[in-house]
């Protein structure tokens, strides 16, 4: 609001800077619900790539203990037919 000399008053000012932020808080709700539901669908990914690894590490982790355990074995037969020398 202006006074009776063109200049702005206080109430005035007070009044353009509440309308300068009306909606910004359902604005602001908006991009929080946005966000939570992207954030949401990243945290499946996540979930899905996270199992995908666990599948991987023991199918190698499972490769290795037998290949160990082969090589045990072969180590022992070694050990046997050296004893036996």
């Amino acid at each position: 609001m202006q006074n009776n000399h063109g200049e702005v008053t206080n109430e005035g000012l007070a009044r353009m800077i509440a309308e300068g932020f009306h909606g910004v808080d359902e604005k602001f709700m908006q991009m929080r619900e946005e966000m939570d539901t992207r954030f949401n669908i990243v945290d499946e990914c996540f979930d899905g790539i996270d199992g995908r690894l666990d599948r991987i590490e023991g199918i190698l982790i499972g490769d290795h203990q037998r290949r160990i355990e082969k090589l045990e074995d072969k180590v022992d037969e070694l050990r046997d037919a050296l004893a036996m020398k």
